[in-house]
């Protein structure tokens, strides 16, 4: 009879994920994950393989949670413009709950060297998936009416992800917190701005 994991994965993944979303993937010892999973470096590897593959896990459960989040943020809103404004408020306030308050895609691929093979073509994957959901909101936008024929969703999107890349870096200052929540709201409502009248 096969022995039962001990470990509960969800709930390991969830902690190694506040770990490394606090100290990098670097900063990250192995001692800091044993302590942080109550696992022996053998369990960890059993179960993951490598601190690597235990991070990419953690990275794709941070981003599937962003998603989430993002889709409830779209579903909130009356127009999928405010949906967009919704989500960038959101953000602008999420230092004060997370175990860091730079975005975890934004501090592993500012971490990450443009020749790793794995971690940064993963984060950049994720990252594009993202702006992908926001070329998708713009289009829909489009689509009811809400935003002009002019517009580009592509660019839009790119440059919504880039202005959500800068939030979330600035986001990592000490004296950011209130800056950050402000920053937010003027992005916000720029892509309000966007609605036909």
């Amino acid at each position: 009879m096969a022995r039962q994991a001990r470990h509960d994965r969800h709930e390991v993944l969830a902690k190694a994920l506040e770990l490394f979303w606090s100290k990098g993937y670097h900063a990250t010892s192995l001692k800091d994950l044993e302590l942080a999973l109550d696992m022996r470096p053998g369990s960890i590897y059993a179960a993951f393989g490598s601190k690597e593959a235990l991070f990419s896990e953690t990275l794709a459960l941070y981003a599937e949670t962003s998603r989430a989040q993002f889709v409830e943020a779209m579903e909130a809103g009356p127009s999928r413009l405010a949906g967009l404004a919704n989500h960038v408020r959101r953000l602008g306030c999420v230092g004060e709950t997370g175990p860091s308050r730079a975005c975890m895609l934004v501090k592993t691929l500012l971490e990450t060297p443009d020749d790793d093979a794995t971690l940064r073509a993963q984060t950049e994957t994720l990252m594009r998936g993202m702006e992908e959901m926001f070329a998708r909101a713009f289009r829909e936008a489009q689509a009811r009416g809400e935003l002009g024929s002019e517009a580009d969703p592509q660019h839009l999107a790119s440059r919504l992800q880039a202005e959500i890349f800068g939030l979330r870096a600035y986001a990592q200052r000490t004296d950011s917190r209130e800056k950050v929540a402000q920053l937010a709201e003027d992005i916000a409502r720029d892509v309000e701005a966007r609605a036909l009248a």
